[in-house]
């Protein structure tokens, strides 16, 4: 389950913050992520935990515009 921190009674997921700036530089990814489901946005960001590098992370998240 994706923990959430709840902003003005808007929940905002709790993810890791390379995920978070690498999805803020690509608005399609962005979009991608939003439209998931909790356990797959959860899939997402345990993906990230094996990501090494900020180029690998951009890949990662530019690969999910590719999905569209």
């Amino acid at each position: 389950m994706i923990s959430t921190v709840n902003d003005n009674n808007n929940k905002i997921p709790n993810i890791p913050m390379g995920l978070g700036m690498a999805l803020a530089q690509n608005i399609d990814s962005m979009d991608y992520f939003n439209s998931l489901s909790e356990d797959e946005r959860q899939e997402v960001i345990n993906h990230t935990h094996t990501v090494q590098s900020k180029q690998d992370m951009q890949n990662y998240v530019g690969e999910m515009s590719d999905s569209l």
